[in-house]
């Protein structure tokens, strides 16, 4: 059994957590861009639910991306993004099934699990932002998720990949030191 030992931080101030934006270089690992399931859960909706109220539960998680639930089996069955509802999907399928808007669930216009396009994470260890940013470049897909493969050999989830996650970390604007350097100078 190993023992934790405690000491003192040794400085009189810290950095303020959170307040240095976070960004990525195309040659750093991409599991730096990964969300990975083992660290945050990933967001769900049931595939019975109504298609503005999985919109309205993304926007609340912050997110563009679920996965879509069976709830008898408890089991992942599809992923549907914020794209598909606000796109063209709903609309063609209304029309295709003489519906409301408000009749459409997720799993009308989900993209099924076994559809999905993944990488798995055994590549992702060995990539870099770069790639992963070209990968979105070359398959246009707004997400990828992330499969690994347990030791009997089941595939499973293990996180997921955002092409606009990828590009906002890529993303340098050349005024973020002109603003930190004016907030500091007003900052008194």
């Amino acid at each position: 059994m190993s023992i934790l030992s405690l000491t003192l931080v040794g400085n009189s101030s810290l950095q303020i957590p959170g307040v240095e934006p976070w960004y990525a270089n195309p040659q750093d690992p991409a599991l730096t861009v990964m969300t990975d399931f083992r660290e945050r859960a990933s967001v769900t909706v049931l595939d019975t639910a109504a298609i503005d109220q999985a919109l309205e539960h993304m926007r609340h998680t912050g997110v563009r991306c679920a996965f879509a639930i069976d709830a008898r089996r408890w089991v992942v069955v599809g992923l549907i993004t914020a794209y598909d509802i606000a796109g063209e999907k709903p609309m063609q399928y209304m029309q295709s099934h003489a519906m409301s808007r408000r009749e459409v669930l997720v799993r009308d216009i989900m993209q099924e699990i076994s559809d999905c396009r993944v990488v798995y994470i055994k590549q992702i260890e060995l990539a870099t932002v770069s790639a992963v940013s070209n990968l979105f470049a070359t398959s246009r897909l707004t997400h990828v998720p992330v499969m690994e493969r347990t030791e009997s050999g089941e595939q499973r989830l293990r996180g997921l990949l955002s092409a606009a996650k990828v590009q906002r970390l890529l993303s340098r604007p050349a005024s973020v030191k002109l603003i930190r350097s004016t907030a500091a100078a007003t900052t008194i």
